[in-house]
């Protein structure tokens, strides 16, 4: 009896890709660090450098082995700046003595006499005067019980000053802090990477990519067409097991790192720095780095999700239509732009995923670059008042959500393995809907009060600080729901995670499909052998099958139109359509 040969080049494509993918990591130790003067005078700027030489003495005379060594100590010399800084910005208790005793007689304080006390007596008094304006200005005209309540409400406009003001003012706040250790770490590496960037960035991506295409050519392209069961719940990386986990943890982690502590990237960046120049004629930072590694990921998966997909045209267009637009609109046209000094610009995302599009800083970069960047602002209202609602009347959100997003175009190519492991239940639905709706009115509240903010000056309406809420909205939604729990959960609750239950576009465009768009799933119930193929499949958690069995056409907001449960259909019983009227 004849025994079928079995294909090793999979298996050797594990190795290969395993092979890049630990030498990838392996080389966040590669490198060393040592800390000249000259690289502080670089990079400090000359407001803190002789402070920074004072007080990093120990450190400019020191070699690491590891980044983070000589990060903490870089931390460390930063804080005892903005030690020194408060100390010369802050109220002192002689001077709040001072001050309370000037209206200990008639117990009414006003402000422009302190300010000018202030002024004439004390350190740094301008600073000061102006800053208990900002914070106390309350106090104005306001008559106390006695000289020790007065202290005391001066105590307590102090410490906010303090907390809140000095160093974002006169010190390195934590976001310059973060970015200043970043440079500091990049300039004093010396080691294999930064010596040879180039090289490393070819070998370790080329491995990865080498390996991952040496495993899924084969594989893939041996597969029968059809039907896709393929155990995927016995197979532990699919079905919550514990390669799922150690996954989910790694990207879990990596994207805590690339958000909040990017410096302990550093040696990666280094990595990106020649094609970075090549594309954009300046250096490499953590979000170049995330979108080369992300638009890779995209074209690879995207590689098996055409050749797992290929006897469904529909789906190798879409994934084609996915993979250009990747590569295209938001990884390489924003850095040419660059190189031609025009603004940074996602011609693709549209306002409210793009959240931060009415920021003031946002605006201002457009408004002062010229025609281009009219352009480009005009451009970005358009696609919120005309072509996001026309195109989602005419096509539903498929049209973006599966065909031009680079979030579900990660989710429908690297997230397309875990699509079965969104939950279908009634009570995720609930969630669903309470979540991506709250999403939604957070970004039409934040963008209401930064617009409040840019056109009047004043960061207050009703009550509410639009800095404290974009901030909020930028680390909460942003970051940590869209990035770190978005795609760090495709192992363990499926692809579409912040599709489902965050976005903000989606729920506009969802309100859209649900109740105006001509765009329908529609169902031959008579058809339907209740196989559970197309409920499985469904990455956005919805019963499909529910809707088959009664020949109900399915008409759920969250519907993303990817058509995987049409296409896993033994019956044909589903269909993608668009109805007239």
């Amino acid at each position: 009896m004849k025994h079928r040969k079995k294909n090793i080049i999979p298996a050797i494509g594990t190795v290969v890709f395993l092979t890049g993918f630990l030498v990838f990591n392996a080389l966040l130790f590669t490198e060393r660090y040592h800390l000249s003067e000259e690289a502080v005078r670089k990079e400090v700027g000359p407001g803190f450098t002789e402070s920074f030489l004072k007080n990093g003495k120990g450190l400019m005379g020191t070699e690491y082995s590891f980044n983070a060594g000589f990060i903490s100590d870089v931390k460390s010399v930063l804080s005892k700046i903005n030690d020194e800084v408060l100390e010369q910005y802050s109220l002192t208790e002689e001077e709040i003595n001072g001050i309370a005793g000037l209206f200990s007689k008639d117990l009414t304080v006003s402000l422009d006499r302190l300010g000018e006390a202030l002024d004439e007596n004390t350190s740094e008094g301008s600073y000061k005067a102006g800053a208990i304006r900002g914070y106390g200005g309350w106090l104005d005209g306001t008559t106390f019980g006695s000289g020790e309540e007065i202290k005391s409400a001066l105590e307590g406009v102090a410490g906010n000053i303090r907390k809140y003001d000095i160093i974002n003012q006169k010190g390195i706040n934590s976001y310059a802090a973060k970015d200043l250790v970043f440079r500091l770490a990049k300039t004093s590496s010396f080691g294999p990477v930064s010596e040879r960037p180039l090289l490393f960035l070819v070998a370790v991506f080329g491995l990865m990519i080498i390996g991952g295409l040496m495993y899924i050519l084969p594989v893939y392209t041996a597969m029968p067409e059809d039907i896709k069961n393929n155990a995927i719940f016995h197979n532990p990386l699919t079905s919550r097991g514990l390669p799922a986990m150690m996954l989910g943890v790694y990207l879990i982690a990596f994207y805590v790192v690339l958000y909040f502590y990017h410096e302990y990237m550093t040696t990666w960046i280094l990595m990106t720095d020649p094609l970075s120049y090549f594309l954009k004629d300046s250096p490499g930072g953590q979000f170049f780095l995330y979108g080369l590694i992300y638009t890779l990921l995209v074209l690879v998966m995207g590689i098996r999700m055409m050749l797992k997909y290929r006897h469904s045209r529909y789906h190798q267009l879409r994934t084609a239509s996915v993979m250009f637009f990747q590569l295209g609109f938001a990884f390489l046209l924003p850095e040419l732009l660059m190189r031609l000094k025009m603004p940074y610009y996602d011609f693709k995302n549209a306002w409210p995923l793009d959240y931060d599009f009415f920021f003031d800083y946002e605006l201002n970069n457009l408004l002062n670059s010229g025609a281009i960047g009219l352009f480009m602002l005009v451009w970005g209202i358009i696609m919120i008042v005309i072509i996001v609602p026309l195109f989602t009347y005419l096509f539903g959100k498929r049209w973006y959500c599966s065909w031009v997003c680079g979030c579900g175009g990660l989710a429908e190519t690297l997230g397309d393995p875990f699509r079965q492991l969104s939950d279908k239940s009634l009570r995720a639905w609930k969630i669903e809907r309470w979540s991506i709706h709250g999403v939604l009115v957070f970004a039409v509240v934040m963008t209401a009060a930064v617009l409040y903010t840019y056109f009047t000056g004043s960061s207050s309406l009703l009550g509410i600080d639009s800095y404290f809420v974009r901030d909020i909205y930028g680390v909460w939604i942003g970051a940590i729901f869209a990035g770190v729990a978005g795609t760090g959960l495709y192992p363990l609750l499926g692809n579409r995670v912040w599709c489902r239950f965050g976005c903000p576009l989606a729920a506009y465009m969802g309100l859209i499909q649900r109740f105006k768009s001509r765009y329908r799933i529609t169902t031959n119930g008579g058809q339907c052998i209740s196989c559970g193929n197309c409920s499985a499949y469904c990455e956005m958690g919805i019963d499909v099958r529910w809707y088959a069995q009664r020949g109900q056409d399915v008409v759920r907001a969250s519907c993303v139109g990817c058509g995987v449960c049409s296409a896993v259909c033994p019956r044909g019983v589903l269909g993608l359509e668009n109805k007239g009227g």
